[in-house]
């Protein structure tokens, strides 16, 4: 399967009178032409600046680092100029971001909005232009288009308008779809409607997605690839049976036992993830996760881990894949781990 896109070594950097805030450290991934990748972490991972690196929606003062690359479709999406960027973004590469109604004009009808960007883009009448936008609501199951097209976003529900920010992102033929939080603020019920339909469209218009979230749970049955992304880092990487079935890294490990199992039948006690996030202003020059970790070693705290690769589609960042580790049991409880280190 062909590589539309390639991440290496990204870095992108926040520069504040109280210094720099080093928000994305080295991430690396690659995205198959047709496939999904989900990018999960909790909130300051980095997983929204990555894409927004992506995007070349990086505003001042920040910065992409220049031994940075990011290959989409053969071209170094780097080297190229505001303009270069700009007529790619919406026509090559879409995002969703994670409110729909911020995303939407309050003052303009869907109508107006989704002509605009089509037009934008691709030189057509306004006649063409709305019966592209008629097309696509349809496709994303809005119903009555002809007449729905017409509303304000206000009198759309959570779910519609997501459905509309979907259809917007669509309209002109991306390669590469970038959902931010699709199904934040959304009611279970409506999440997994909207998950279904990424899914559908995915298969029906062969468009790759990536999909950024802070559930594990929303992935489960929609990507084909999984990133886990904690401290502006890549901690694990693998296919969806790998870290579902097979987690490696302790964070993503933690993530596991803080959310709820439904088919299971026994009831089990959520774990939580004591402690916080690190300051990306002061990154630790070690593991990220070394603070939080059950399994902290000396070298965790002291060098960053190098990536282990454990199959051909299984990868981690962790000191306990070292040959000198010591064996440790992953699902040792919270209960259970000492907060001493070991030596």
């Amino acid at each position: 399967m062909n590589i539309l896109l390639e991440v290496k070594n990204l870095k992108t950097s926040f520069h504040t009178h109280l210094g720099e805030i080093q928000a994305v450290r080295g991430v690396s991934f690659k995205l198959e032409e047709g496939s999904v990748l989900g990018i999960v972490g909790e909130s300051g991972s980095g997983k929204s600046v990555t894409a927004l690196s992506v995007m070349g929606l990086i505003p001042d003062p920040g910065e992409i680092k220049k031994d940075t690359s990011i290959i989409f479709s053969g071209q170094e999406l780097t080297e190229l100029t505001n303009k270069g960027m700009s007529g790619m973004r919406g026509n090559d590469i879409s995002m969703i971001f994670q409110d729909p109604m911020t995303s939407l004009n309050p003052v303009y009808t869907i109508e107006n909005q989704m002509v605009e960007v089509i037009r934008h883009h691709w030189k057509v009448s306004k006649k063409e232009a709305r019966k592209r936008a008629v097309e696509m609501l349809l496709l994303v199951g809005i119903p009555d288009p002809e007449k729905r097209i017409k509303s304000y976003p206000h009198e759309f529900s959570g779910g519609m308008r997501q459905r509309v920010m979907i259809a917007t992102a669509l309209s002109c033929n991306p390669q590469l779809l970038i959902a931010d939080e699709p199904t934040t603020a959304l009611d279970v019920t409506i999440q997994a409607q909207i998950l279904e339909l990424m899914k559908d469209l995915k298969d029906r218009i062969n468009t790759s997605i990536i999909i950024i979230t802070h559930d594990l749970g929303v992935i489960a049955e929609v990507c084909d690839h999984i990133v886990v992304m904690y401290g502006g880092t890549v901690m694990e990487t693998g296919t969806e049976k790998d870290i579902f079935y097979n987690p490696q890294n302790p964070y993503t490990v933690g993530l596991h036992q803080s959310v709820p199992k439904m088919n299971t039948e026994e009831k089990e006690r959520l774990i939580p993830i004591k402690g916080s996030p690190p300051d990306m202003l002061h990154p630790p020059e070690g593991c990220p996760f070394a603070s939080r970790c059950p399994h902290t070693m000396q070298v965790c705290l002291e060098d960053r881990p190098p990536t282990f690769k454990i199959t051909d589609t299984h990868s981690l960042a962790c000191w306990l894949l070292h040959e000198d580790a010591p064996r440790v049991d992953q699902y040792e409880t919270a209960e259970e781990t000492s907060d001493e280190i070991i030596e």
